[in-house]
C-alpha cells in the first residue's frame, strides 16, 4: 500500500471515529435566523441547542448560563437540508461499475431491493455535501430492467459510521416513458404490471403463512413480500411521473388500492393538475426551473410549476438530486426559485417558502417531519438539532456554511477538495523541473 493511499485511509478512519461523539450544548446569538418552517428570517435571534435537540429559536430570548456562546452577528443560521430523493452513498466513480450500487440491471428482484446495505459513510459525496449544509437526505436507487428501483432510505450525513436513519422507508415505481420502455414498450404495459404486482401484493398478505400462491404469479416471492406495506399504506409509494394525464391516472389507482401513500415524484407537468394533488393531498418532489422539455411527457413544462402548484395548496419538496446534480445545490435551487417571484408573470416562492421547499418539506414528505420520532428540517423545539451557521443568505451563491452540526454535533468540513486545496496553495517549489521555470 503506498503512503499517500495509507494516510487518506488514516484521515478518513480518524474522522469517522473522532466524530461519535457526545451532542454538544451550545447557543448562536444576534444572528438572521430561519426556521425553515416556511416563516421569513428573524433578524438578531438565537438558537440554543441542548442534548442534542433544539432548544430554543426566537428573537428576545436569554442565553441559558454555563453554555458555549457562538457569536452569530452578520451570520445566518437555518436548519440542515434535507436533500430529497438523492443517490448518496450509492457511488464512487458513476463510470466504474465496481463502486456504483445505484442500480441491479441483471438482478432477478426488484421491489425487494434494499439499498440501505449498500450505503458507504466514508464515500466522499457524503463529505462534500455535508459541507455543503446538507444533514440529511433520502436515498433511492434506480431502475434496472424493471419498473420497480426497490426500497430507499433516509440517511443523515454525520461523520460516523452510523448514518442510516430508517431503511426502507419507501418503494420507488417509474411509470409514463421509462416505465412504458421497461414493462413492454407502452403506458399500458406499464399499468399492467404495476396493477397486478400490486394485486399479488395484497394476495400474498391475506394467504396463510406456509401456504401456496397461485399459479400465475409473476412476481419473486421476495419482492411480492416487499410490496405488501405498499398496499397496507405503511411503507410510502414513490411514483415516477411527469405528464399530467399520467399523474391523473396514478391518482385514480386509490380506487382500487385506498390506503395507497403516494409521493409523485418529477411532475414537470404537476401545475396542470395542481388541484387534483390537493385534494388527494398527494406530495409532490420536483426539480425546479425545468423549462427546457426534452421529453414528450415534459411539453407544458414551467418555471412555474412550483409555485403554482404550491399556490394550488399542494405539497411541493424540492428534490431529485442525483450523478452531478449534488444536493448541495438545493440552496442555489431555492434561491432561483425566490427570484422567479420577481419575473414579470412568472410563479415563485417567498424566502421563507423556498427555504422550507429544501428542509422542513421533504423531511416532512419522507416521514419525518415528527411522526416517528424528533422533527427533521425545523429550529423548533424538540426538533433534531442539525444546525448550519452560514456566512451570510443561504439562498445567495456567495453564501457558505461555517459550521454545521448535526443531532447537536460539530461536523467536519473538510473534503478532498480542500485537502487539495491546502496541500497545493502552499506548494514547495524549490523542486519543479526546468519546465516550470517561466
Amino acid at each position: 500500500m503506498s503512503r499517500r493511499l495509507f494516510t487518506s485511509l488514516a484521515a478518513i478512519a480518524t474522522a469517522l471515529v473522532g466524530a461519535q461523539a457526545q451532542a454538544q450544548d451550545f447557543a448562536v446569538t444576534h444572528a438572521t435566523v430561519a426556521l425553515g418552517d416556511g416563516t421569513e428570517p428573524i433578524s438578531d435571534a438565537t438558537v440554543v441547542v441542548r442534548g442534542g435537540r433544539i432548544a430554543a429559536a426566537g428573537a428576545g430570548m436569554a442565553t441559558p448560563a454555563g453554555i458555549p456562546v457562538i457569536d452569530g452577528t452578520g451570520k445566518w443560521v437555518t436548519p440542515g437540508i434535507f436533500a430529497a430523493y438523492t443517490d448518496l452513498g450509492l457511488w464512487d466513480v458513476d463510470a466504474v461499475d465496481e463502486s456504483n450500487d445505484k442500480s441491479a440491471d441483471d438482478s432477478p428482484f426488484n421491489a425487494a431491493l434494499d439499498i440501505s446495505v449498500a450505503l458507504n459513510p466514508a464515500s466522499e459525496h457524503i463529505a462534500i455535501n455535508r459541507a455543503g449544509g446538507v444533514t440529511r437526505a433520502s436515498v433511492t436507487g434506480f431502475n434496472g430492467k424493471s419498473i420497480f428501483a426497490g426500497q430507499g432510505a433516509v440517511i443523515d450525513l454525520g461523520a460516523d459510521p452510523q448514518m442510516l436513519v430508517q431503511p426502507r422507508a419507501f418503494q420507488v415505481v417509474s411509470l409514463g416513458e421509462n416505465g412504458a420502455k421497461l414493462a413492454g414498450g407502452s403506458r399500458v404495459a406499464a399499468y399492467v404490471t404495476f396493477r397486478n404486482a400490486l394485486r399479488e401484493a395484497r394476495d400474498i398478505a391475506a394467504i396463510p403463512a406456509g401456504a401456496d400462491r397461485k399459479s400465475d404469479v409473476l412476481l419473486t416471492h421476495a419482492d411480492a413480500v416487499a410490496l405488501v406495506p405498499v398496499v397496507q399504506g405503511v411503507q410510502k409509494l414513490y411514483v415516477e411521473v411527469e405528464r399530467a394525464a399520467d399523474i391523473r391516472a396514478v391518482l385514480a389507482l386509490r380506487t382500487e388500492f385506498p390506503k395507497l401513500d403516494m409521493v409523485i415524484v418529477g411532475a414537470t407537468e404537476g401545475w396542470m393538475v395542481a388541484a387534483d394533488l390537493a385534494a388527494a393531498k398527494v406530495p409532490v418532489l420536483v426539480m425546479p426551473m425545468n423549462d427546457l422539455p426534452a421529453q414528450f411527457e415534459q411539453i407544458a413544462a414551467t418555471q412555474s410549476n412550483i409555485g403554482r402548484m404550491t399556490k394550488a395548496g399542494v405539497k411541493v419538496g424540492i428534490g431529485m438530486f442525483a450523478g452531478m446534480n449534488q444536493p448541495r445545490y438545493a440552496p442555489q435551487q431555492a434561491g432561483n426559485m425566490v427570484a422567479l417571484t420577481k419575473v414579470p408573470g412568472a410563479t415563485g416562492l417567498s424566502w421563507g417558502q423556498a427555504l422550507a421547499a429544501i428542509t422542513s418539506i421533504p423531511a416532512d414528505i419522507t416521514g419525518m417531519g415528527g411522526q416517528k420520532g424528533a422533527a427533521q428540517g425545523v429550529l423548533k423545539p424538540g426538533a433534531v438539532g442539525d444546525v448550519v451557521l452560514w456566512d451570510g443568505d443561504p439562498l445567495e451563491l456567495s453564501s457558505a456554511p461555517v459550521k454545521v452540526w448535526i443531532d447537536g454535533i460539530d461536523q467536519p468540513l473538510t473534503t478532498r477538495q480542500t485537502r487539495l486545496r491546502d496541500r497545493y496553495k502552499s506548494l514547495d517549489r524549490t523542486y519543479l523541473p526546468k519546465a516550470y521555470d517561466w
